[in-house]
């Protein structure tokens, strides 16, 4: 099949989506989150993992290991994807993000434009002022084994702009 074939230009009334990576690396019993910057306009002074855009000749796995080495300057080990967001925020087009988790040797992070990094020990982490949906997802995607499939979940906001999270599994 050639590329022509894909389908790829039948966009009239089709959901579109971004992709996205979100990485949470961990080092014993710490995490690694970055708490972004008050100048960034997506969660301002909030924290959350690191990732990013997928670039158009990337996929997500390849996508994960640039963001976290760019953001953090760590190169990790047994990276895993845990989940696979469909994100509609009400715009014309939304956002898919698949969510890794990953370890670290060294604690050892370099600084970037997008936020101060910072580990994190898991029990205080909910003490935190985190991305709305990190505590649901981060508590899920740490209690997964090494063998257990990702999750899948279905992001929406109600009338009141409250966050509604499906998991597939459920």
């Amino acid at each position: 099949m050639g590329a022509n074939q894909q389908g790829a230009d039948a966009t009239q009334n089709r959901w579109l989506t971004i992709p996205r990576t979100l990485c949470f690396v961990l080092n014993g019993s710490d995490v690694l989150l970055m708490k972004r910057a008050p100048h960034k306009r997506v969660f301002p002074n909030q924290y959350n993992g690191v990732g990013g855009h997928i670039e158009r000749d990337e996929d997500p796995l390849t996508s994960a290991k640039r963001e976290i080495l760019e953001e953090t300057g760590l190169t990790v080990s047994n990276l895993q994807l845990r989940a696979v967001y469909n994100i509609d925020a009400k715009a014309t087009t939304g956002i898919i993000l698949f969510v890794f988790t990953a370890e670290s040797d060294s604690r050892e992070v370099t600084p970037n434009d997008e936020g101060t990094l910072h580990w994190i020990p898991l029990q205080v982490v909910s003490d935190l002022d985190l991305v709305e949906d990190l505590p649901i997802i981060l508590s899920r995607v740490l209690a997964m084994g090494n063998k257990d499939a990702p999750l899948f979940v279905h992001v929406s906001y109600d009338q009141q702009d409250y966050i509604q999270m499906r998991f597939a599994d459920e």
